[in-house]
């Protein structure tokens, strides 16, 4: 019997705050070599969007994740993000659940921006802020209301962001400045625009750049990534982000090289530096990693007897 976890009930069975510190968890098993993840395989249907295949093993369980990106889709009333996540014994190779990919995928990307802000960001940071209200910038806005801070939303659609703030306890942004200005910045765009230009972070800042994670997109311009080099950039896992987010444009251009890219899982085992100053500015290059979606599916099975989701017999 195989459980299945709706959307409804992957979110109550994981919270944002058991999220983050399953993500936290992962990343740490990643970094240590203790869980294994081959490399995400992208099968695109540009320009409308993209199917991706992302496996993982660790904690006794393999994975398969087979979800879309469509940024189009909610003009259609339609999930940008749809799709399945597979959770096998890896003892025996039995499918043990499957979950609806659209809310584990938010899960794990709200509480990978905040973890990375949290990590990365300066001890005095007063102020977070959440550019982008869809479903994943809802989940990071929420995680961060979760950890006690006080959030700004902003999107281009005002009515959205007052929806969510409202639904979330958050507070709508007077402008896309004002949020642009916050200690804890999350971008999470469908990464067709450039959000932040050349020049545009300011000392202590810290960026959780969510949104670019596939070929072709960017939140962030490559003349701010070439300032910052020799700074603290960092990304979830070099090897993906250098092909598929945020940081290929400035490896591609010849600004960036491995070394002056650290991964978070290894900040958080103390191997890589992490901010040293209050004044240093700080960004993460997220492309969404499939050891994050096992540690979602893992944090939901614990509680698979206490909610009863249904079985499948197959």
């Amino acid at each position: 019997m195989i459980r299945f976890f709706s959307g409804t009930s992957v979110r109550e069975a994981v919270s944002p705050d058991r999220a983050l510190e399953a993500v936290r968890d992962a990343f740490v098993a990643y970094a240590r070599g203790d869980w294994t993840m081959p490399p995400k395989v992208y099968v695109p249907a540009y320009p409308a969007g993209d199917f991706r295949a992302m496996p993982a093993l660790g904690a006794g369980h393999a994975l398969l994740k087979w979800v879309t990106s469509f940024p189009g889709n909610p003009a259609q009333g339609l999930p940008t993000v749809s799709g399945l996540v597979l959770l096998s014994d890896a003892s025996n190779g039995l499918l043990k659940a499957a979950l609806d990919a659209g809310a584990v995928t938010a899960l794990r990307t709200g509480a990978a921006a905040v973890l990375a802000a949290e990590t990365l960001g300066r001890s005095g940071a007063q102020t977070a802020a959440v550019i982008g209200a869809g479903v994943n910038g809802e989940a990071a806005a929420r995680t961060f209301v979760a950890r006690g801070r006080r959030v700004l939303l902003w999107d281009v659609d005002r009515g959205r962001a007052e929806s969510v703030a409202g639904r979330i306890g958050a507070d709508v942004a007077a402008s896309r400045d004002d949020a642009l200005d916050a200690d804890l910045l999350v971008t999470v765009t469908p990464g067709r625009e450039i959000v932040l230009e050349e020049g545009s972070l300011q000392p202590g800042q810290h960026a959780s750049l969510m949104g670019a994670d596939g070929p072709g997109k960017a939140e962030i311009a490559v003349g701010e990534l070439a300032r910052l080099r020799g700074g603290r950039i960092y990304a979830d896992d070099w090897e993906q982000a250098s092909h598929n987010g945020d940081l290929v444009h400035a490896v591609e251009a010849g600004v960036l090289t491995r070394d002056d890219v650290s991964q978070l899982g290894d900040v958080l085992i103390g191997t890589a530096e992490g901010r040293t100053s209050e004044g240093d500015i700080t960004i993460f290059d997220s492309t969404g990693l499939a050891i994050q979606d096992l540690a979602i599916a893992i944090a939901a099975m614990e509680r698979a007897d206490e909610l009863d989701p249904p079985t499948i017999d197959l």
